[in-house]
């Protein structure tokens, strides 16, 4: 079994039938966990990879009406490295 992660935005917030859609994904094969960010507006999917593919995860989360705005980089933004002053 190979677990992944993908993370995918949205811009409207869930109605009731889209989280409880949202709810049925966990009963397919090979999700392994599904985690909604309402204050990132993020969705997060551990699935294993040699059931599905990242493109039928994201397909199962776009047939629950959810509106998906493009897949995130689950690595944070690291910041510039500070450049050390020249020695004399």
């Amino acid at each position: 079994m190979t677990q992944l992660d993908v993370m995918f935005g949205y811009s409207v917030p869930p109605s009731e039938p889209v989280a409880m859609a949202l709810g049925r994904i966990r009963e397919v094969y090979g999700i392994r966990k599904l985690t909604v960010d309402e204050a990132e507006k993020t969705v997060r999917v551990e699935y294993d990879a040699t059931r599905l593919t990242e493109s039928v995860v994201h397909q199962l989360l776009r047939r629950t009406g959810l509106t998906i705005t493009g897949q995130l980089s689950l690595i944070p933004p690291q910041p510039e490295p500070v450049a050390a002053p020249a020695a004399s």
